[in-house]
């Protein structure tokens, strides 16, 4: 499984706290059976992460993976609020792309509401010839009312991440329902961890995963798709659903 969306850089944002926070996210994300993550510390006002200090946090970690034997490959990134889209430069925000291969660009959906920002902010993006891949919306009080407002954005070429936590109902049965619904009428692309420390949003999707009980679909959400997310490539078919 590949987790596209963790915050395991220790001291950056509100995931990690020290290094030995993240090697112990890292062992729980082995354990789970997770083989490759991106690193993707929070863009925003209160936590304004730079590509600089996000690079240098990203290998740093890999050589602590590396000393202490952890088979972890780490990639880089970062979760961007919809607000700064607009502050980052189009060099700065390729950096800050999923692996840093300069397409996907992982964007925070707000907690409350559906700002009218959010949908330009978008549509920029793909303009700009980025892909943006919203994060957790099923999180939102407004998806979860009206799921469908997500359909003219992916028509529109977003894609759609899911939290694991919601699909095995560790976030309560209104996300549960709400990102079910979205992986059934193809609204949603990709299951990751969202990562903080073990007591917010523990590392580990294979709950998630067995909860979708599909093991084509579940393959293509924390598999095939990530792996084409890394490589900056098109998306695999979605898989018949069994």
């Amino acid at each position: 499984m590949i987790d596209l969306h963790t915050h395991i850089l220790p001291g950056l944002d509100d995931g990690a706290r020290t290094l030995d926070d993240a090697l112990d996210m890292a062992r729980a994300f082995v354990a789970d059976g997770v083989t490759a993550i991106a690193a993707t510390p929070h863009v925003r006002d209160d936590y304004p992460t730079s590509a600089d200090a996000m690079l240098r946090a990203v290998d740093a970690l890999r050589a602590a993976l590396d000393e202490e034997g952890i088979q972890l490959t780490v990639h880089p990134g970062a979760e961007l609020a919809v607000e700064w889209i607009a502050q980052l430069g189009e060099a700065e925000l390729r950096r800050l792309t999923l692996a840093g291969n300069g397409r996907y660009v992982l964007v925070e959906t707000p907690y409350y509401g559906w700002p009218v920002e959010l949908v330009e902010r978008l549509l920029g993006l793909r303009v700009a010839g980025f892909t943006p891949v919203l994060a957790h919306p099923e999180r939102n009080g407004a998806v979860q009312a009206n799921p469908s407002l997500l359909a003219p954005l992916v028509h529109g070429g977003t894609l759609v991440q899911v939290t694991a936590a919601s699909l095995d109902g560790r976030l309560g049965p209104r996300s549960r329902e709400t990102a079910f619904q979205l992986v059934a009428t193809r609204l949603a692309h990709c299951v990751a961890s969202d990562a903080h420390t073990p007591d917010v949003r523990a590392a580990g999707m294979r709950a998630a995963i067995e909860a979708v009980n599909d093991d084509g679909l579940a393959e293509w959400l924390v598999v095939d798709v990530p792996q084409a997310l890394v490589a900056g490539s098109d998306l695999p078919p979605r898989p018949p659903t069994v």
